[in-house]
């Protein structure tokens, strides 16, 4: 598949995402951007989230992780299922109560301003660095299967990149997005199916022959269970995912905002059990596949292709759809999908940052009327600037498995969160709150800390997703320390 048909591919699809926008943002107000006047219906937000919650990140990395980690990861994935159930029974309700905009505001009611600032920040970082992740995946297969051969630096492929996610969110922000991010799980979910379907066709396999094939056996291990001290033991793994969702989705603005768009607390929950059962089945998929990647790879004598010298096993999805002749229906369900995993999330994140910054830091409400609707505007403009910048950086910094790294760098900036909102839902003590900001960067540092110990020093112990419960952990007993006295105290919300 040539470059220019893959541009013209690209085009059509956003055109059709352009289409979906203009008639879900004939109404411009702030209340349909920012909570899609809370009438979506459950089982679309559900399907929706699916494609913003696996990403490019899934879509490409995952499948490329399995020569290194094997089905390890489905590990952490089981612990998803946990979390979900969590997020559906303890933090929706206390959301929905509320009747918040951005879910940080709950801080504000509970402790004060200060820590209302503080889980913004952290939640602004933690989705800036997770899109930018995301997003980077989809710009350097972009440049290298259709930039690089017209000399188009990959600056302006990022730039392009989140200007078409600039355009259809522009207007009607969260609403559109439950209806596109169902379009392009949709996508997505096809994909992936295609893909084991064509490339087992070409091995000349049918699906149950790949599954009990001696090929599959090599790299099909789920349970590390040998010795605690290993990064990916089972306990670690499982309590990682469970933690790693309640995180990255119930104290995430991104994620928890479509939930808040459905019209009751019931149909918030139907959609997040639903979505996380769905979630599981398809994370498994895309394991089967990368497993069938490598094993298509070592039979046909493919390399890993090379990124600034290194082999970047990410890459391997997209070289075997686009280069290796199998035909122009895989490599077609490959752009499609790779297009809608990469955006369903994206735009997600972009909307979500601008409802955040608005709400959190802005104080949008507080506004007059007639300048509310300029502000968001304004707004949505200048994160889409911020992550084009950060993804920019990535290509010079980013080394390790893009999959990897994202939930790394959710051990560090999403512990605060862990423990502020554990803080405020299982104790009802209140807080100095001029003092929260600084256990929440001592939390950070101190989980850094030990995430760098080595392995040496720690009698071979390997750390892992543990580092963001640890991190929950450091920030609650900080919490502690600066709590007021029973005098002052009320009861909390």
């Amino acid at each position: 598949m040539n470059s220019l048909s893959i541009l013209l591919l690209i085009t059509g699809y956003f055109s059709l995402l352009i289409i979906i926008s203009y008639l879900t943002s004939k109404d411009d107000s702030n209340d349909v951007f920012f909570k899609a006047k809370r009438q979506s219906p459950w089982y679309v937000v559900a399907f929706g989230m699916v494609g913003a919650s696996l990403s490019g990140v899934t879509f490409i990395s995952v499948p490329g992780w399995i020569d290194g980690s094997q089905f390890s990861y489905f590990q952490v994935v089981l612990g998803y299922m946990i979390g979900y159930v969590v997020v559906a029974f303890v933090l929706m309700p206390i959301y929905y109560q509320s009747n918040i905009t951005s879910i940080y505001e709950y801080l504000e009611k509970r402790f004060g301003v200060v820590s209302h600032k503080t889980g913004a920040f952290f939640f602004f970082i933690s989705r800036v660095l997770g899109a930018a992740f995301r997003l980077f995946l989809v710009a350097i297969v972009l440049q290298r299967f259709v930039f690089d051969a017209w000399d188009i630096p990959f600056e302006i492929t990022v730039i392009i990149s989140i200007l078409l996610i600039w355009i259809y969110t522009n207007k009607g922000g969260i609403k559109t997005i439950v209806w596109t991010d169902t379009l392009q799980t949709l996508f997505m979910i096809l994909a992936v199916i295609l893909s084991i379907y064509f490339i087992n066709k070409n091995m000349g396999w049918s699906f149950s022959e790949f599954l009990i094939s001696d090929e599959l056996k090599e790299y099909s291990k789920i349970w590390v269970t040998d010795s605690f001290l290993e990064r990916s033991y089972f306990l670690k793994s499982f309590l990682g995912g469970v933690f790693i969702t309640i995180c990255m989705t119930g104290l995430d603005q991104d994620m928890m905002q479509k939930n808040l768009t459905c019209k009751s607390l019931g149909d918030a929950q139907k959609n997040m059990i639903s979505f996380s059962i769905v979630l599981v089945v398809v994370t498994f998929l895309f394991m089967l596949l990368g497993a069938l990647l490598f094993i298509y790879a070592k039979k046909h004598h493919i390399e890993v292709p090379l990124m600034d010298g290194s082999p970047k096993t990410d890459l391997l999805f997209p070289e075997i759809a686009l280069n290796s002749g199998l035909g122009i229906t895989l490599a077609i369900t490959f752009m499609l999908g790779l297009i809608a995993a990469a955006y369903s999330s994206a735009d997600s994140a972009l909307t979500s940052l601008t409802t955040s910054f608005c709400v959190d830091f802005l104080s949008i409400e507080k506004k007059p009327q007639e300048r509310q609707k300029r502000i968001r505007k304004n707004t949505h403009i200048a994160m889409s600037i911020v992550l084009v910048i950060t993804i920019i950086i990535f290509k010079h910094i980013l080394s390790r498995n893009v999959i990897d790294s994202l939930l790394t760098v959710a051990s560090y900036t999403y512990g605060p969160l862990l423990g502020l909102f554990a803080f405020g839902i299982f104790t009802k003590h209140q807080l100095r709150d001029k003092y929260v900001w600084i256990i929440a960067v001592i939390a950070v540092i101190l989980t850094s800390i030990i995430g760098n110990i080595p392995p040496e020093n720690l009698g071979g112990y390997v750390v892992g997703y543990e580092l963001l419960p640890l991190n929950g952990l450091i920030t609650f007993l900080g919490l502690l320390c600066i709590k007021k006295s029973n005098k002052h105290q009320k009861l909390p919300l």
